[in-house]
């Protein structure tokens, strides 16, 4: 039985008094604003596609003059380049962005100094960090992307047993989860909705001959070029690509929370402070709102048709141990779609 605690996020919008926590000044750190402006600029890795920051980063740098350098991967290789240069002792990033299993990786080797931005105590208490170490600054909710020209309205699926229908078979994209961590954490997160059957519920999708790429952003493309007619990705893509694209409104969605950190070794460290702060405030999380992202301060919404009926309905996926991931991904999850 996996031992882990679920947040269900629509568990806690009716218990809002326990969702939005109180100010907390005590715990909220002050930032040096005239310190990191004689820094001038913040270094950040980060997992979200340039052209996705290029709002916040002209946001900060309009009302600081501090220059945001940002190098872009995926949660993966963020960690990787991070860890990398750690470990041979001359760590270049301020700020660290990616998915929490990543993050708490890199948690456990030391990378971060403790950062509790002063707006960031105003998002749901269930998601925030005890000790401060990562911060949550947005939420990836995941459904089920289908092309508008080639998927009738009445053939739509809307739950994740409608992909097991026959007529979708070869027809569904993914990311291959052997390899790509986020889906793996994604079908063993679906025990929320099938219980003890979802391995069960697994190795039926795998008899769909599901076409694999290597990660979620491509899965867009594919339902988009008409290779695929579903495909398993985030929903804010539907945003940030153009093409005959819409996603599937869910009872619930699993959703990953991305975090940023301070590097415990940063070269621009108060800069790195005032950049998590303004990446927090509602200033900063409607800047990322507006090309698609889902956030956490109260009342800022995407604009992608029925956001407001998503964001109540999600529920963060919890994370498979270090071995689990290991497991599920060069054992269970390689025997069940590429056993021959």
């Amino acid at each position: 039985m996996k031992e882990r605690l679920r947040v269900g996020w629509i568990v806690l919008a009716l218990a809002v008094a326990m969702l939005i926590a109180p100010a907390a000044p005590l715990f909220a750190q002050a930032v040096n604003i005239d310190a990191a402006k004689k820094e001038g600029k913040v270094i950040v890795y980060g997992s979200v596609v340039p052209q996705a920051m290029d709002d916040l980063h002209k946001g900060f740098k309009a009302k600081y003059g501090i220059d945001v350098e940002y190098w872009r991967g995926d949660s993966t290789k963020v960690s990787e380049r991070a860890l990398a240069e750690w470990r041979a002792g001359r760590p270049g990033f301020d700020v660290v962005e990616a998915n929490r299993g990543v993050q708490l990786i890199m948690k456990s080797e030391g990378l971060f100094a403790k950062n509790i931005p002063p707006s960031s105590e105003k998002f749901p208490a269930a998601v925030r960090e005890k000790d401060g170490l990562i911060t949550p600054w947005r939420v990836l909710p995941i459904s089920i992307l289908y092309n508008t020209e080639l998927v009738k309205p009445a053939d739509l699926p809307k739950t994740w047993d409608d992909l097991l229908h026959p007529k979708w078979m070869g027809k569904i994209c993914m990311p291959d989860p052997t390899r790509h961590t986020t889906t793996a954490q994604f079908l063993w997160n679906l025990d929320t909705f099938k219980k003890d059957k979802w391995l069960d519920y697994v190795k039926a999708l795998a008899k769909q001959k599901p076409i694999f790429v290597e990660s979620l952003a491509p899965v867009t493309n594919k339902v988009i070029q008409g290779e695929a007619h579903l495909g398993i990705t985030y929903v804010k893509y539907v945003k940030q690509y153009k093409g005959p694209v819409h996603y599937v409104l869910m009872d619930k969605h699993l959703a990953d929370p991305n975090y940023i950190s301070i590097g415990a070794k940063a070269n621009h460290p108060n800069a790195a402070r005032l950049y998590a702060e303004y990446a927090t405030s509602v200033e900063g999380q409607k800047h990322i709102a507006e090309d698609g992202e889902f956030v956490f301060a109260p009342g800022v919404l995407p604009p992608i048709k029925d956001a407001d009926k998503v964001q109540p309905n999600i529920i963060v996926m919890d994370n498979p141990t270090a071995d689990e991931f290991k497991k599920l991904q060069t054992v269970t999850f390689r025997e069940i779609f590429f056993a021959k």
